[in-house]
């Protein structure tokens, strides 16, 4: 269903407002390189500090400015469950092709209140769902076994976004779920690793800044140019490294900026990225080929 490199898109903010016409000019420049799918309002979106409006906004230009050319899923996750549906809803009907749902953070739900979460959300929106798993954050970890009995009882819910950094999860989950459960990689650094135990692509932060190398990554592993995948994921390492000195989206904030696709503005309680962070972003991107 979703495959390849798809970006989990930064929220450009100006003057302490998002920034529509840079929002929409990075979405532009997104698909002219290549990207397979865009992801508003997620984690690299700063989603915790947007308003409500704000969050319905972007996910509509998002969907606005991609035209059908490549999906939108918009990042539709809460902590709070009537939330989280209210979100979803406004996604349909704004026209996106799937919600990106965090598992909830801070109240750490059981693998039982998990299950009744998305239980929740796919009863109440008909629109696919791909669920976010990311212990480092949402501090708790979905099992394969809930995941598997999700997957098993909605339809609807059709993949995850994988960021628990342990290569073995591709490989249990799909014996769990079955081959038609879309698998995506939520960390740059290993993508390749996962690829290899069955994922499907990734959801990507470097490719906020390297959108062309990213997709010919992703393109070059699928037509099975495995070595030049490895040679592009290579040369990109020290970029992705980079890009977590510091909490994300800050260094890709800083990245992108150094790009002119937006200003190097962060919400609080997030503050731009420091020296050190900025003299390792620009190195690593003058490494890859990104800057001169």
């Amino acid at each position: 269903m979703f495959n390849g490199s798809l970006t989990a898109l930064i929220t450009p903010f100006r003057d302490g407002k998002v920034d529509e016409k840079a929002f929409q000019g990075l979405v532009e420049w997104q698909i002219d390189e290549g990207t397979d799918g865009l992801i508003p309002c997620g984690t690299t979106g700063e989603s915790p500090t947007l308003s409500h409006d704000e969050h319905e906004r972007v996910v509509e230009l998002c969907i606005e400015a991609a035209a059908g050319r490549v999906p939108v899923i918009a990042g539709t996750g809460s902590n709070a469950t009537e939330e989280c549906v209210r979100l979803t809803q406004h996604a349909k009907t704004a026209g996106a092709d799937a919600a990106l749902i965090v598992t909830p953070y801070y109240n750490k739900p059981s693998q039982d209140g998990l299950y009744a979460h998305y239980k929740s959300v796919a009863e109440a929106v008909d629109l696919p769902i791909i669920i976010y798993n990311i212990p480092p954050r949402s501090v708790i970890d979905m099992s394969v076994e809930t995941m598997a009995r999700l997957a098993g009882d909605f339809a609807s819910i059709v993949g995850v976004k994988d960021a628990t950094a342990d290569l073995t999860r591709p490989l249990s989950t799909r014996q769990a779920i079955g081959d038609d459960f879309c698998m995506l990689s939520g960390e740059d650094a290993t993508v390749l690793s996962f690829m290899a135990n069955g994922g499907d692509g990734c959801i990507s932060v470097t490719s906020n800044a390297a959108p062309r190398a990213c997709a010919e990554m992703h393109d070059a592993w699928a037509g099975g140019k495995h070595a030049d995948a490895m040679e592009i994921n290579s040369r990109l390492f020290p970029l992705h490294q980079a890009l977590f000195v510091e909490p994300n989206p800050v260094p890709v904030k800083f990245a992108a900026s150094l790009l002119d696709k937006c200003t190097n503005d962060v919400r609080l309680p997030l503050t731009p990225a420091n020296e050190n962070t900025q003299k390792l972003v620009r190195d690593a991107m003058i490494s890859a080929g990104l800057l001169n």
